[in-house]
């Protein structure tokens, strides 16, 4: 059971080697101070242990940050928005704000209670040896796909870890029977639910809405543009059949008809012309010409939907951000806030949106297309950047959750079903997430930005949007999405509407996704045996 790199095009290099040495040196650095205010806070126990786990956990960091931060800016990318580095600049601010300010000062030691171990006489050694052996095993199956240009999800992966590694210490410990009886296989059913119903809702929205922008927007412009470059060869070939009638006069034909012109040449000047008032042929073909091309509204559709998709947009990226990207922060805001933080966002999003195309003048009115990808642009770099701070603040977890569980135990030689994350661990893991995206996240942005379906700014937008949609009203139904099967999905339905989907890619994505739970379960059986046997 194999998985190919599908890619259809070579990976762009990104940075000099002196910026390539930047991040290396950062992330050591980093890291290096964190071993060092690590070990105070765990009071210097189980010093060897510590190291381990740190270096798994920034490891882990760093994969997810090559495989799932790329999801964010790939369509930026792929759309031409944004250059790889600017792409991965922004991320960086977004994500590690996202992680430090919103990750929460608590994280639960067992991912989505995927495990129940409370009946297991569990020693605190035995529980490290479970969260080191999912984070390394989810780990190095990331960096497997992500080498591989394929999107997973890093939640399944960890959830795999934990499940495999639990698994064993069941067995070890109760035997076969009530090992698997820790296991919540309801919960792994909706993991599995979500394989299907998140590129299945991701796809489905995206389809409507960049069809309906398509619709009453780009074919709009299109037709529009059309119709202002068959008014232009009219106006050259009246010009050509002029000049041609001209030369057939004789020459005092030719002296009336010049004075003619000059008489229309004076008239055609003033605003308040009308063809009855016009003597020659020309110009009054000209006034015809003319007149149809002002009364083109050529900014009828931008005016009309972009406003109200770009609010549309602002409310939801708002919701992100204030639902679940700040979930985690104890800020006392209630619902009712939040909803009319995200109205007034939504209404100052449409107004600018609207001033915007009410400036635009002289050939950029015709030139709509261009007008129409500048504002798209905008407006997917903003959702972009929306969904890295949810980004930051939520999936850090996967990386956090398992290690805060490993300091709490070292720390106090016990159990919680909470660990503290103090933000010495956020910001760390945070410039690991960066660092990890900058070195190996070119391939999965490439994948999702260009392989997948073609992308460009107004495209891009509708995938994020949709995607974004997708997961927070999943999240408020409590339906199983994965953020990154729902972008996936969102990409697909793009490449339905353009007609030009790469299914051939989504064989080997598609099974990434089945395995990356049993593959990352396998791994932390493994992992764990390997460690028990060490320590």
């Amino acid at each position: 059971m194999g998985i190919s790199n599908s890619s259809t095009g070579p990976t762009q290099s990104v940075g000099s080697t002196k910026v390539n040495l930047f991040f290396a040196i950062l992330l050591i650095a980093m890291t290096i101070y964190f071993l060092w205010w690590g070990l105070d806070y765990t009071m210097r126990q189980q010093t060897t242990l510590f190291i381990i786990a740190t270096a798994f956990g920034v490891f882990m960091a760093f994969n997810i940050g090559g495989n799932d931060v790329a999801n964010s800016f790939g369509t930026s990318v792929g759309a031409g928005t944004l250059t790889i580095p600017q792409a991965l600049g922004i991320a960086a601010i977004f994500e590690v704000s996202g992680a430090v300010l919103a990750g929460g000062e608590v994280t639960d030691t067992i991912r989505s209670g995927i495990v129940d171990l409370d009946g297991l006489s569990v020693e605190p050694n035995q529980f490290i040896y479970v969260m080191l052996s999912a984070l390394f095993a989810a780990a190095f199956w990331l960096l497997f796909a992500t080498k591989k240009g394929l999107p997973v999800s890093t939640t399944h992966a960890i959830i795999g870890g934990v499940v495999g590694s639990s698994i064993v210490l069941g067995i070890t410990l109760g035997g076969t029977e009530m090992a698997l009886s820790t296991v919540s296989w309801s919960k792994i059913g909706t993991i599995a639910i979500s394989w299907v119903l998140s590129p299945l809702l991701g796809g489905v929205l995206s389809y409507l809405l960049y069809g309906q922008i398509k619709k009453n927007i780009i074919e709009y412009n299109d037709r529009t543009e059309a119709h202002i470059g068959e008014l232009k060869a009219n106006k050259k070939v009246l010009k050509q059949n002029h000049k041609e009638f001209l030369d057939g006069l004789t020459e005092s034909e030719q002296l009336a008809y010049t004075s003619a012109m000059l008489r229309d040449q004076e008239i055609y000047k003033d605003d308040d012309c009308l063809v009855e008032d016009l003597e020659t042929d020309y110009y009054k073909e000209l006034y015809k010409l003319e007149n149809e091309r002002s009364n083109l509204d050529t900014l009828k559709a931008l005016k009309q939907w972009v406003p109200i998709i770009a609010a549309a947009g602002g409310a939801v990226m708002a919701s992100l951000v204030i639902f679940k990207g700040l979930k985690n922060v104890n800020n006392g805001m209630t619902t009712l806030q939040g909803f009319l933080i995200m109205g007034m966002i939504a209404a100052l999003v449409w107004l600018a949106t609207y001033i915007y195309t009410k400036s635009i003048r002289g050939k950029h009115k015709e030139d709509l297309t261009k007008a129409t990808f500048i504002m798209f642009s905008w407006m997917q770099v903003f959702t972009a950047s929306a969904f890295a701070f949810s980004h930051g603040s939520n999936d850090i977890a996967n990386a956090v959750g398992p290690f805060a569980a490993i300091m709490d135990v070292i720390r106090t030689n016990s159990i919680s079903t909470e660990a503290a994350v103090p933000p010495a661990v956020m910001l760390t893991f945070g410039v690991a997430l960066i660092v990890g995206l900058w070195f190996i996240g070119k391939e999965v942005i490439q994948t999702v930005g260009t392989n997948l379906a073609k992308m460009h700014p107004a495209s891009g937008f509708s995938a994020e949007l949709a995607a974004a949609a997708v997961v927070m009203g999943a999240s408020t139904m409590g339906l199983p999405v994965s953020s990154t099967h729902t972008l996936v999905g969102a990409v697909l339905g793009i490449g339905m509407v353009n007609k030009d989907t790469n299914w051939a890619l989504m064989k080997p994505i598609g099974l990434a996704w089945v395995i990356t739970l049993p593959v990352a379960a396998g791994l932390s059986a493994i992992s764990y045996i390997v460690l028990s046997n060490i320590f």
